[in-house]
């Protein structure tokens, strides 16, 4: 698992990369850069259309793995692969409970224009659920 980790780290790395490209300035692994990631996706569902199957699969991944390592530094944890959704997910707080997130379909769901896909939102609602886990909780967020 440690070459999954480190993939999804470079692919949040290249998340990074291409939100400066783009003009929103620099992401920075904190909670609080989601409200920029939210500006990107926004900017990109502008021109989601336009966009290639194959690139709508890389922003997804791009900025899921974002999703990802944002979760990763702030609560630590395993990654691992979800084979029902055919993506990575991170899960924290084991062996205690269990609080996983999966991020690729949010992204995906935010970048085709909805804006009920709220990166923010969604992550807050993970990281609530994340303090306030109590032994036994068994929950992933989708």
């Amino acid at each position: 698992m440690a070459e999954l980790a480190e993939l999804i780290a470079q692919t949040a790395a290249e998340a990074v990369e291409t939100a400066e490209m783009m003009g929103y300035g620099a992401l920075d692994y904190t909670p609080a850069s989601l409200a920029v990631l939210e500006e990107v996706l926004a900017g990109i569902a502008a021109g989601f259309a336009e966009l290639t199957l194959d690139q709508r699969r890389v922003a997804s991944q791009q900025f899921g793995c974002y999703v990802l390592e944002v979760a990763h530094r702030e609560f630590g944890g395993r990654y691992a692969w979800f084979e029902q959704r055919d993506q990575p997910l991170l899960v924290v707080g084991e062996p205690e409970f269990r609080v996983a997130l999966i991020a690729w379909d949010k992204v995906l769901g935010r970048l085709s224009g909805d804006p009920a896909d709220s990166i923010p939102f969604f992550y807050t609602g993970f990281a609530e659920r994340v303090r306030r886990a109590v032994p036994g909780t068994d929950a992933l967020y989708v």
